[in-house]
């Protein structure tokens, strides 16, 4: 009789019974549902940090699993944002233009309110046009699936032309951080149709819930967030731990070998590369609605060098190890670029921790990866006491000769 997937893989029932318990103990403690130990504030960040987490599920794959350094995966991520802050800055404008207009003597024309919309967004880049990528705004069900498709369709079309090419290595991450700086410049122009250098703004305004308090709207992406991360991360763990898990894993090792027995490795270091982009994709939105702006800046290729660098100290390879070193990260990050940390005076020089985190969090990813490969996640593999199969020096295989107990041990 088969053994159920959470019985097989206990860490996943783990993993979500912890991410339960953390969803319920923040709502306890939130301004909105609970005792208002934790503000507002904080509860947005801690919503931001569970769709980090999400995101950094989706570089596990692509890099601890399958073995590719995307260094261009902020993009994915950066584009799922801007997918759903189309619709609420639509949707939020056309709000205010109505209740404006509303007064008037004579009721507006729909091609009236259309053309004061197009003017209230982009006036700040000298427009009033609506570009065609905003045909659908209006419609949140278009820019769900929008923010599926975009993400998708250029995963599937950068990583269709560079498997087919069997480019590897150092020369496809240089290609995947050439693609998301290119997709910057482009969105840092006035005429890209997304507002330039301004991105989009105001992104904590849900259109139609407007009597609905910021505290309690921080607690609800929580949840989504949450909800997210929960099967993110039960999707990630049940896709990598079968057969398929296996392959990719060997293509990461051994992408040659792979090949020699038969595996068609473009095509599953294709699938990997859309499911990861998908995944960044949704993370995207569910960030940036409670940042409540995004810019192209968010895309820039040091976003993605930061992922690999959260994946990294966590420990790739481990799916609960990414989500850790995001977590872990973002939550040091928060606390030393908050001010929080007092600024260390040596006498000869005044460290800053606001201007210098960035060299600690460089120096903590080079300190990982020579001193422990394994990242933080290392740690819990050394409490975990794997013990060896206890086969009392029977032999490990058919072979005369096989490896024997003592050996498996070394």
């Amino acid at each position: 009789m088969q053994r159920s997937f959470f019985l097989k893989y206990p860490s996943v029932l783990v993993f979500l019974a912890l991410l339960a318990l953390f969803t319920v103990l923040t709502t306890l403690l939130s301004e909105a549902y609970g005792l208002g130990t934790i503000s507002t504030g904080m509860t947005k960040t801690l919503g931001k940090i569970l769709a980090l987490c999400l995101l950094a599920i989706a570089m596990d794959l692509v890099w601890g699993y399958c073995g590719i350094l995307s260094l261009g995966h902020a993009a994915f991520f950066g584009l799922g944002g801007y997918m759903v802050g189309m619709w609420i800055m639509y949707e939020r404008t056309r709000e205010i233009v109505v209740a404006s207009l509303s007064n008037s003597l004579i009721p507006p024309t729909d091609q009236e309110i259309n053309d004061a919309i197009g003017a209230q967004i982009f006036g700040v880049v000298g427009s009033s046009e609506f570009p065609w990528i905003w045909a659908v705004s209006n419609s949140l069900p278009a820019q769900l699936a929008l923010v599926l498709l975009v993400p998708g369709l250029l995963a599937l079309a950068f990583g269709w032309l560079a498997f087919r090419s069997r480019i590897n290595g150092v020369y496809l991450s240089i290609l995947t951080q050439a693609m998301t700086l290119a997709l910057a410049l482009y969105l840092f122009q006035n005429n890209s149709g997304l507002r330039g250098n301004n991105g989009l703004s105001g992104l904590q305004n849900i259109p139609g819930i407007g009597a609905v308090s910021q505290d309690s709207l921080a607690v609800w992406f929580l949840w989504a967030s949450a909800l997210a991360l929960a099967l993110g991360y039960g999707f990630a763990a049940w896709l990598v731990s079968g057969k398929f898990g296996s392959v990719i894993r060997g293509i990461r090792d051994d992408e040659a070998r792979v090949r020699f027995l038969g595996y068609a490795v473009e095509s599953y270091k294709l699938f990997v590369f859309v499911i990861a982009a998908l995944i960044a994709g949704i993370a995207g939105a569910l960030y940036f609605p409670q940042a409540g702006i995004i810019n192209p800046a968010e895309i820039a290729p040091i976003a993605s060098i930061y992922l690999a660098v959260w994946v990294a100290i966590g420990g790739r390879g481990r799916l609960y190890g990414a989500v850790i070193g995001a977590a872990f990260v973002s939550l040091v990050s928060s606390w030393f670029t908050g001010g929080r940390v007092p600024d260390l005076n040596l006498g000869f020089a005044k460290v800053v921790w606001v201007d210098w985190w960035l060299v600690l969090l460089g120096l903590s990813f080079v300190a990982v990866t020579l001193l422990a490969p394994k990242g933080i996640s290392g740690i819990f593999d050394a409490f975990a006491h794997r013990r060896h199969p206890d086969r009392h020096g029977a032999p490990l295989g058919p072979e005369t000769g096989a490896l024997q107990e003592r050996e498996a041990q070394e």
